[in-house]
């Protein structure tokens, strides 16, 4: 569960452990490199992938405005790498966050940042601290919000209350804008890519003025109010830039 309240996206410049990234035609975060062996060029999330999950994140109802999006590539090493970051929380159960950063080329959202803030955690809950630190590479950057990345230290793989109402300040920003969830305990889903449905989730979210964590209705009509998304393309030829500014 992660609160964070407004967002842009940047670059940090003296961060340990940046890759560069090349921002010139064609699409700035490709390099035309040979893929890792045994790893296909690009890996699209499908519904198939997506059904295992917690009862509100079925892809099988999504409404028609969920399925004309945008595509975004993301690198095949961004979850693997975000977990190594995180691992130290992980193991003391402490959640850890990220911010993911894009540029749109042509039509498809590349995602070329991962931005860890500083932040304070717990087992259930993840805030960031010094905001004005990622507005800054974001506008540095000129990199659109696209989402964020959080782990589930002991907890399943699921969008909870607090987690909702975060993806929806994501969303009003960027429609396309996904949220991750890692949860490297869950045994029968190590990880969600989730998004608001709509119109109807997020007609919820922006209708609740709840704080913390508390329930939602469902929509009358039936539909979840989160969904897995299926616009997500792992790509190993994405480079990556990673700030770490703990």
């Amino acid at each position: 569960m992660f609160g964070f309240a407004k967002f842009h996206v940047l670059n940090c410049v003296g961060c340990w452990g940046v890759r560069a990234v090349a921002k010139s035609f064609p699409p700035p975060g490709i390099s035309f490199l040979q893929p890792p062996p045994g790893v296909p060029e690009v890996s699209r999330i499908t519904g198939a992938v997506a059904v295992d999950g917690p009862s509100h994140c079925s892809s099988s109802s999504q409404p028609e405005a969920s399925k004309h999006l945008k595509d975004i590539h993301v690198s095949a090493r961004l979850m693997e790498d975000f977990l190594d970051l995180a691992s130290d929380n992980t193991s003391k159960n402490l959640e850890t966050c990220g911010v993911l950063g894009a540029f749109l080329e042509s039509g498809t959202f590349y995602v070329t940042n991962l931005i860890i803030p500083k932040q304070e955690s717990t087992s259930n809950s993840c805030q960031t601290v010094n905001e004005v630190e990622i507005y800054s590479i974001q506008n540095e950057e000129s990199l659109l919000p696209i989402g964020w990345i959080h782990t589930h230290p002991s907890q399943s793989c699921f969008m909870s209350s607090v987690d909702l109402h975060t993806q929806y300040i994501y969303q009003v920003m960027v429609p396309e804008a996904v949220g991750i969830v890692m949860a490297p305990t869950d045994t029968s889903r190590k990880f969600g890519v989730f998004r608001l449905s709509e119109p109807d989730g997020m007609r919820v979210l922006k209708e609740c003025q709840e704080k913390g964590f508390h329930s939602h209705a469902e929509p009358a009509n039936g539909t979840p109010i989160y969904e897995d998304c299926s616009n997500i393309v792992f790509n190993p030829n994405l480079r990556l830039e990673i700030c770490d500014l703990r």
